[in-house]
């Protein structure tokens, strides 16, 4: 029997597995200025990692109600269950819970706005918005393909660059920052394109038009390919230039992950195994975060 509208049920909704997609870019912003010579603030990266949590929820939740209103999610469903869908929790219930969110976002960026002024409110209010435009409004990114797209600049450049800004007021960034900005945007993306390529066939049938679906099975596979090693090379190039051995060593490691992963889509057809894929992409952004940790401290 279905359990409904209980703490697990909100838990699935959150989806927690999805969180390291907001915190790894936000931390990655921060690491150079942490090890850095200059002020650090506590207190902004705070703000800027629990706004960003809650923005994730809010799109995670947003994602949910409204793909089950489309008729995108189905029993052919290969991922995790969805709460509206499976009637756990109502479609009301869970845009509710979005707004919330999306209301504590806000909130929690007050001391960023005092600090930084009202280009943060121009950020937060284009973020917001994107957290239901992903899959709601009148252009769903994820139903246009646009999808990967979307994760490189705004969980890659924004979010980076957004979370550097935060702590320096420095702009435009150093070029070690844009850098940083684009291996964690492609990191992140590693995981919507998995996911794609696993629910192609139901996608295909529903409507969502994922770049899995319009150019392939091949495509999508060649793209996971260069999602996984163009960071990992861009990072050991970073590392060998500055002779940090510490940085050289894990890209390598990263690298060898990387390929695994893109071994195990290429020769396995989409399929619940590609749940086993998506859990290594996780493992495999929270490395990329302690590598440059580890980078940034032995500079």
């Amino acid at each position: 029997m279905v359990e409904t509208n209980s703490l697990k049920s909100w838990l699935l909704a959150a989806r927690p597995k999805t969180l390291p997609a907001a915190i790894v870019p936000v931390w990655v912003g921060n690491v150079p200025v942490l090890f850095g010579d200059g002020d650090f603030s506590w207190l902004l990266l705070r703000c800027t990692l629990l706004s960003c949590i809650c923005i994730q929820i809010a799109t995670n939740f947003f994602n949910d109600a409204i793909d089950f209103k489309k008729g995108a999610d189905t029993e052919k469903r290969l991922g995790p269950i969805r709460v509206t869908a499976s009637g756990m929790l109502s479609q009301k219930m869970v845009l509710g819970a979005a707004m919330g969110f999306c209301l504590l976002a806000a909130l929690i960026s007050i001391p960023m706005i005092m600090e930084r002024g009202p280009v943060i409110i121009v950020i937060g209010v284009i973020a917001l918005f994107l957290a239901y435009g992903y899959t709601g409004g009148p252009v769903p990114l994820a139903y246009r393909g646009l999808g990967e797209l979307f994760v490189i600049l705004f969980f890659g450049f924004v979010a980076v660059v957004g979370s550097y800004w935060v702590q320096t007021g420095e702009w435009p960034a150093p070029l070690q920052v844009w850098l940083l900005a684009l291996m964690t945007g492609l990191y992140s993306t590693v995981l919507i394109a998995i996911n794609n390529l696993r629910d192609v066939a139901e996608d295909s049938g529903t409507g969502k038009r994922t770049l899995a679906v319009r150019f392939g099975k091949r495509f999508a596979r060649i793209e996971i390919f260069l999602l996984v090693v163009t960071p990992a090379v861009i990072g050991f190039l970073m590392a060998f230039q500055t002779r940090n051995h510490f940085g050289e060593i894990g890209f390598v490691i990263l690298l060898i992950v990387g390929q695994g992963i893109a071994k195990g889509v290429r020769k396995n057809e989409p399929g619940p195994i590609y749940n086993k894929y998506l859990a290594l992409s996780g493992l495999m952004l929270i490395g990329f975060a302690v590598v440059i940790t580890l980078f940034f401290w032995r500079i």
